[in-house]
């Protein structure tokens, strides 16, 4: 175990994560930034950010990942790539275990995202970005005037698919049994859409395309059949949920039924005096990196001032 307590430990480096290292950084809090297991999160798995202030010709993603950890970098903030395995929240200094190691610290901040859920079909990550997506209000726009797929059936996809009605040609929404999880309203807004057709009890077995010319198609799959047929399509988007990445801290700190981080109202803080939440970890409405940073900030403001309390 090291002998050193730090200041300040952030564990992701995501947009809340960065946003939060730039501004303990420059606060001379010192912080050391933890990569999880996808470094940047989810925005290095997109193509162009369109929606991020500040590039009014969009930017790569792992473009704006790469030039934010170079401004924490540049105010002082270290950044690792660790694995996180443990953490002991119990007593302060809090302690985080890695594989062969333990850190110290006097304040966290949890910034660990979350995954999308998808169907882990063949070469889906090869094609994340190119015609395969997470997030209709971070991509629809790609796509004006082409024939768009949204699978699930629940609120957010119901969601997805009348937000995608402003840019597509037509929008198929493939749910894999024969009626609509979402909330009556929204179902009934789905159903009346001439814009939206809804392929009942299918479910996505293939993708059709290559990362160049991006995606072409998909083949559905009958669920009670098991007949299979092809449909094409530029763009598909999965709004089948997200799993927030907060096994690490179930029994230590407040979650929610789905496993987000519960956070005292208009604030980063969590039960736990001392420890932070942000990002997608915490958010489970807006999902955006500009939020994300947001959440960011407040963390490494409400973590600088917690900090200087305790000295």
């Amino acid at each position: 175990m090291s002998n050193t307590v730090r200041e300040l430990i952030i564990l992701g480096s995501g947009p809340a994560g960065l946003t939060a290292g730039i501004y303990a950084a420059r606060a001379r809090l010192n912080p050391l930034i933890v990569h999880g297991p996808q470094p940047g999160g989810q925005l290095t798995t997109t193509t162009d950010v369109e929606n991020f202030p500040g590039f009014p010709e969009g930017i790569m993603g792992p473009d704006l990942m790469n030039a934010m950890q170079k401004q924490a970098e540049r105010f002082g903030a270290t950044v690792e790539q660790k694995l996180v395995t443990k953490v002991d929240l119990s007593s302060r200094p809090f302690k985080v275990y890695f594989d062969q190691e333990v850190e110290l610290c006097q304040a966290l901040i949890i910034s660990t995202g979350a995954a999308a859920r998808t169907l882990g079909l063949d070469r889906e990550w090869e094609l994340m970005g190119y015609g395969v997506s997470t997030c209709a209000t971070c991509d629809g726009a790609f796509f004006r005037e082409q024939e768009i797929v949204v699978i699930g059936g629940g609120d957010s996809a119901c969601e997805e698919a009348m937000f995608l009605t402003k840019f597509g040609k037509r929008v198929r929404l493939i749910h894999r049994r024969g009626e609509l999880r979402a909330s009556k309203i929204m179902a009934e807004r789905v159903l009346k859409h001439p814009k939206i057709e809804v392929i009942w009890n299918s479910t996505v077995v293939k993708l059709l395309g290559e990362k160049k010319g991006g995606l072409t198609g998909a083949i559905l799959e009958d669920t009670v059949t098991k007949a299979q047929s092809e449909i094409q399509c530029a763009a598909l988007f999965y709004a089948i949920g997200h799993t927030p990445n907060t096994k690490l801290f179930e029994g230590m700190l407040e979650m929610d039924e789905n496993g987000y981080l519960i956070t005292v109202p208009n604030s980063s803080k969590t039960k736990i005096a001392g420890v932070f939440a942000c990002g997608d970890a915490q958010d489970h409405i807006f999902r955006q990196a500009v939020t994300a940073a947001g959440t960011g900030c407040m963390a490494a403001i409400e973590a600088e001032r917690f900090l200087a309390e305790q000295n």
